[in-house]
C-alpha cells in the first residue's frame, strides 16, 4: 500500500494485479470473487474482450476533444443513451464524469427552470434520509447522512430532508412556493439497499405533477440494468422530470450523464453548464458496448432472476437479521462489525489450498451491501453464497 495516497478510504488489506469476469486476482495470484463491480462500476465483469477493444480502438483514433466540436462516437453514445431512458421521459441529455457532477447539473437544471417558469424564492431540493448524492459541497447538503456532512460546513443553502415513506411529511416538503424538485433514489444504494414503497414513489409523482415541481431520480448506483429494469424508477410505473446516470454507464470508465425529460429538454442556454471532460470519446466508446449489451430485455430478466437467488438465501440464514433487495442490489444486517465481515472475506483466499476470497461492500457499522458485475453464472452466486454462510457461522 502507498504512503502517497490522502488517508480518505478504509483501505482493505489487498491489492489487486488483475481481473477476469467476476474475479480478481492479487498480486500473488490469489483469487477473489468480486461482488462489489467497483461500487456498481464494472457492470459486464474483468475484461469484458469488446469493452476492451472497444476503449482501445476509440484510444488509437482519438482519445479526447474540446465540447466545442462533435465526436462522432460521442454524439452515438448520447442517442443511444436517450432512447434507453425514452420510457421513462427522457428527452436530451447532458454528459458529465461522475455521479456528483451528474447531481450537481440535476440541480442547476431544476432551479433554472423553476426561476423561469415561478419566479424568484422556489429554489429549494427535497431529498430524502438516508440518501446519499455525492461529495462535493452541493451534493452533500443533498446527501440526507450526517455522517457525511461532519467537518465541512457550511453547506449550499436550499435543501431540505424528509423520511421515505412519509407521504405527509412528503405532502408538507413540497410547498410549491419554495421547491424547484424533489430528489429521490428509487433504491437507495449508500444506507443498505433501501428500495421505496410503490406507495410514496406514486404519492411523490402525483403531488409534483399538480405542483409542477421537478421529479428526479438519482439512478447513479440503481440504474443501467441493476434492479431488473433500464431504470429502476420503471418498475413503478412512473415518468421523471430529470434523471442522472454515472458508475456503471461506461464499465468502468469515469462517466456520468443528466438526462432531461419534456419539461427541461430545453432550460439550458449555451454557457450555462459545461464539463471539459464530459462527453469523453473512450468513455462514449466504452458506454455503447455497455448499452448494447445491458439494454435487452433477456438480459435484464437475469438480473432480476440472479438477484432473487441471493436475496432468498440471505432472508432464509438464521445469522442474516434483514436482508432487502432488487436485482443485484442486495444488503443486509449483520450482529458483527461489518468491515470485520468484508476483512474476513479476503482473509479466506489461499492459493495453496485453492480457496478464493470474497468482496463485498460496507453500508455501516452492521450492514453488507452486493452488487456484483452481470455475467456472474448461478454457479458463482453459489460459491458467493457458500463463502456467506460460511463467514456468517
Amino acid at each position: 500500500m502507498s504512503n502517497a495516497f490522502m488517508n480518505t478510504y478504509h483501505k482493505l488489506p489487498v491489492t489487486f494485479a488483475k481481473g477476469e469476469g467476476s474475479f480478481v486476482y492479487d498480486k500473488e495470484g490469489k483469487k477473489y470473487l468480486d461482488f462489489t463491480s467497483g461500487i456498481a462500476v464494472n457492470l459486464l465483469g474483468h475484461n469484458y474482450a469488446p469493452l476492451v477493444k472497444a476503449i482501445s480502438e476509440q484510444a488509437a483514433k482519438y482519445i479526447h476533444t474540446c465540447n466545442y466540436f462533435n465526436s462522432d462516437v460521442t454524439a452515438a453514445f448520447a442517442e443511444k443513451l436517450v432512447q434507453a431512458c425514452a420510457p421513462a421521459g427522457m428527452k436530451k441529455v447532458f454528459l458529465a464524469n461522475s455521479g456528483a457532477e451528474a447531481n450537481e447539473g440535476a440541480c442547476k437544471l431544476a432551479r433554472k427552470y423553476s426561476l423561469l417558469k415561478h419566479g424568484e424564492g422556489r429554489h429549494t431540493i427535497v431529498t430524502l434520509n438516508g440518501s446519499f448524492h455525492g461529495r462535493t459541497i452541493t451534493t452533500l447538503a443533498a446527501t440526507g447522512q450526517e455522517k457525511f456532512h461532519k467537518d465541512f460546513g457550511p453547506f449550499t443553502e436550499g435543501f431540505i430532508h424528509i423520511q421515505g415513506g412519509d407521504n405527509d411529511a412528503l405532502d408538507k416538503a413540497l410547498n410549491e412556493k419554495t421547491v424547484a424538485g424533489l430528489l429521490i433514489e428509487a433504491v437507495q444504494g449508500e444506507s443498505g439497499i433501501v428500495p421505496q414503497s410503490e406507495e410514496f414513489i406514486s404519492a411523490a409523482a402525483k403531488i409534483c405533477a399538480q405542483r409542477d415541481i421537478l421529479l428526479i431520480f438519482d439512478e447513479i448506483q440503481c440504474g443501467m440494468g441493476r434492479t431488473g429494469t433500464f431504470l429502476a424508477l420503471e418498475q413503478y410505473n412512473v415518468k421523471a422530470d430529470i434523471v442522472t446516470l454515472a458508475k456503471g454507464i461506461a464499465g468502468g470508465i469515469p462517466a456520468g450523464a443528466v438526462l432531461a425529460g419534456e419539461k427541461t429538454a430545453e432550460v439550458f442556454s449555451i454557457g450555462d453548464h459545461g464539463s471539459t471532460f464530459g462527453g469523453n470519446p473512450v468513455a462514449a466508446a466504452a458506454g455503447l458496448v455497455v448499452l448494447e449489451t445491458v439494454n435487452n430485455q433477456d438480459f435484464l430478466k437475469e438480473n432480476k432472476r440472479k438477484g432473487e437467488i441471493i436475496l432468498a438465501a440471505l432472508k432464509k440464514h438464521p445469522k442474516v437479521k434483514e436482508a432487502r433487495g432488487r436485482g443485484l442490489m442486495t444488503g443486509f444486517d449483520i450482529e458483527s462489525d461489518s468491515w470485520a465481515f468484508l476483512e474476513a472475506g479476503i482473509a479466506r483466499a489461499d492459493k495453496a489450498k485453492n480457496k478464493q476470497g470474497l468482496l463485498m461492500l460496507s453500508s455501516g457499522a452492521n450492514t453488507v451491501r452486493l452488487l456484483p458485475p452481470y455475467c456472474i453464472t448461478d454457479a458463482e452466486i453459489e460459491q458467493g453464497l457458500e463463502i456467506l454462510s460460511e463467514l456468517l457461522g
